[in-house]
């Protein structure tokens, strides 16, 4: 939900610094990239044929596909891969829903394995421009490179609205900057303008062959930023977005990738380095560092939409619970995963001394992104088909002929393995395996949780016994999973303690599947057994609740309790092993992340100093 007080003029100068920071840094190293393949490539049909392949690649990825159709695609205001998925299982699937909730798993497991990956190819590429003007500087490439890098994650706490305010007019300039350098160069080789001809695309794959497939997966290098486009979707809104792209990012893509073309035309030996070579020498400091500025706002775009996703992951229980914090009162998409941003820092900093350049990463660049692109595809599909108008029939014909594209992008792409594109299709794996083993392992220790369900009738056989509970003063406020029967914690307290207060309220927090929940719905409060009330507060999976604040809104519908005196129970999980469809390793690992899950009664805010746990032993 984007902030309404903006406009959406000032919204898209906003969404420049965050949104489109990865498209728009792209010039310093996908046509460099695509050209680097081969000395031959530098041959004026050659230089043609990869520029209209970069610029048709621009409007099919990402003006057609991102744009125009998978911006429509959102949850309520919510994009991403996560967003998406659950999007598609509120529709009618009658099948594969399994396949489905898999597939958003899996592109969330690659988007966070390529979102290390951009900052350090984004910063490297442009810090690397010192070494253009002055080859001496060389060694300072890498230290230079980590020293920003570091600044940059430091500075994630300050939130994306802060972040937005202060980068969006640098990075209008950047793509100012961009398109003036471009413009220069066309005026002096206009021959270049023939690019914008899709036939010079298609001469040069049907007159290369295999070695266009090497080409592509460079080309692809200038769409990655699509993905966190649509991810950052809840951060500014749809027509922000739009606004920004059609208006300043798109025309000064296209400037400069045809600029740096026209002096390729000019001097072959610009292929090694067309964009710094764009300005003249006495500018060449000036660009570097407003460069370096822009590709630090360009690794902003796939961080804040990795924020985004972890928190749809964390409050859709897909992952352990994290500490999020909410970086804005007005826009609920802008939050602050402090784990997410200390493991992507440490993840960053080793890509960066471990390749070295920018020119070895881009060997493991894009390869993860293409499958996490291309499941896009494969989901907006599913729900085209869920929207039986005439349109969306169109729509859907057309998606497919882009998932053929999608899959020739991925096929290229993987010709990079070997190279250093193992290492994010390894780390998303890693990952995926991760959230599938938590998933399924909350699904088993739910099903214990259910066996062990107590009914509201055992409580009131319970109180008319000859030994009932002694009922003691104060309140009591439960925490319970389940909207229906006694929580364990409740049942534990009675049973073995023999106490029951004289009010109780159990509180259940459900997690729709939507972005977030109207007031209108938020909360429902009935009344259990005399003295005893239940509150159903239900959340959508971009808002944090706190048990405070869910009280709070009780209080104002008429539920009476004393919140300072309040005494909160709370009930912990922990597991052993025991005979179960998981295997022993995927075992080890559940216990591990329970172990290091953080706790509901810390996810919720229960206040500490009024706080009993009761603890369980679940065998998994």
């Amino acid at each position: 939900m984007t902030d309404t007080s903006h406009p959406p003029r000032q919204l898209a100068v906003l969404a420049l610094g965050v949104v489109f920071g990865d498209i728009g840094t792209s010039p310093l190293y996908a046509f460099r990239t695509a050209l680097g393949i081969s000395p031959a490539m530098a041959q004026p049909e050659n230089v043609l044929g990869v520029l209209s392949l970069v610029i048709w690649a621009l409007v099919v990825v990402v003006c057609i596909k991102y744009v125009t159709v998978v911006l429509n695609a959102d949850n309520r205001g919510e994009g991403g891969v996560l967003a998406l998925a659950t999007l598609v299982l509120g529709g009618r699937v009658p099948w594969g829903r399994v396949a489905i909730g898999s597939m958003g798993l899996l592109g969330a497991a690659l988007f966070f394995a390529d979102g290390a990956i951009t900052p350090a190819i984004s910063v490297l590429s442009a810090v690397e421009g010192l070494a253009v003007s002055r080859p001496g500087l060389q060694p300072l490439v890498v230290p230079l490179t980590l020293l920003v890098l570091l600044l940059l994650f430091r500075l994630q706490a300050q939130g994306t609205a802060r972040i937005g305010g202060l980068f969006g007019p640098a990075m209008l300039a950047w793509f100012v900057t961009l398109a003036l350098l471009g413009v220069a160069a066309i005026v002096r080789a206009p021959a270049v303008l023939q690019a914008l001809n899709p036939v010079w695309a298609v001469w040069f794959i049907t007159h290369h062959g295999e070695f266009s497939l090497g080409v592509i997966s460079a080309i692809f290098l200038a769409v990655t930023g699509g993905e966190a486009l649509f991810a950052d979707l809840g951060h500014f809104g749809r027509q922000p977005i739009r606004l920004a792209w059609y208006a300043v990012v798109l025309p000064s893509l296209l400037l400069n990738y045809l600029g740096q073309g026209a002096l390729v035309l000019a001097d072959p030996g610009a292929a090694a380095s067309p964009f710094f070579l764009l300005a003249p020498a006495w500018a060449l400091p000036a660009l570097v560092v407003v460069a370096t500025a822009a590709t630090v706002i360009a690794s902003q775009a796939v961080i804040s939409g990795v924020f985004s996703v972890v928190h749809q992951a964390v409050r859709l229980s897909y992952v352990p619970r994290l500490q999020v914090r909410h970086s804005s009162a007005q826009a609920y998409g802008q939050v602050y995963v402090p784990f997410a941003n200390t493991l992507l820092g440490i993840a960053t900093v080793v890509l960066v001394l471990g390749f070295g350049s920018s020119e070895a990463l881009a060997g493991a660049y894009g390869v993860a992104i293409s499958l996490a692109m291309a499941i896009d595809t494969v989901l907006i599909l599913v729900w085209l088909t869920q929207r039986p108008s005439w349109g969306s029939r169109a729509l859907l014909l057309l998606m497919a002929a882009i998932l053929l594209l999608d899959l020739a992008f991925c096929f290229a792409n993987l010709l990079k393995l070997p190279g250093g594109g193992w290492v994010p299709v390894v780390v998303g794996a890693a990952l995926f395996v991760t959230m599938n083993t938590w998933t399924r392992g909350r699904v088993i220790v739910a099903g214990y949780i259910a066996r062990e369900h107590r009914s509201v009738f055992q409580l009131q056989q319970l109180l008319a016994s000859d030994h009932p509970p002694v009922r003691v003063p104060g309140t009591a406020v439960y925490l319970a999973s389940n909207a229906e029967g006694l929580p364990r914690a409740l049942w534990h307290n009675v049973r073995f303690n023999n106490v029951l207060h004289e009010q109780v309220i159990l509180v259940t927090i459900e997690t729709e599947e939507v972005p977030r929940v109207g007031r209108d719905r938020r909360m429902e409060i009935s009344e259990v057994l005399p003295g005893m009330s239940r509150i159903v507060a239900r959340y959508g999976f971009m808002e944090s609740p706190q048990i405070t604040q869910v009280l709070y809104d009780a209080d104002k519908q008429g539920l009476r309790f004393d919140l300072a005196t309040a005494t909160f129970f709370v009930g912990t999980e922990s597991v052993f092993y025991g005979r179960s469809t998981l295997r022993a390793w995927e075992k080890r690992l559940f216990a591990f992340l329970m172990r290091n899950s953080r706790r509901a009664a810390s996810f919720y805010g229960v206040p500490d100093t009024r706080l009993v746990e009761f603890g369980t032993r679940l065998r998994v």
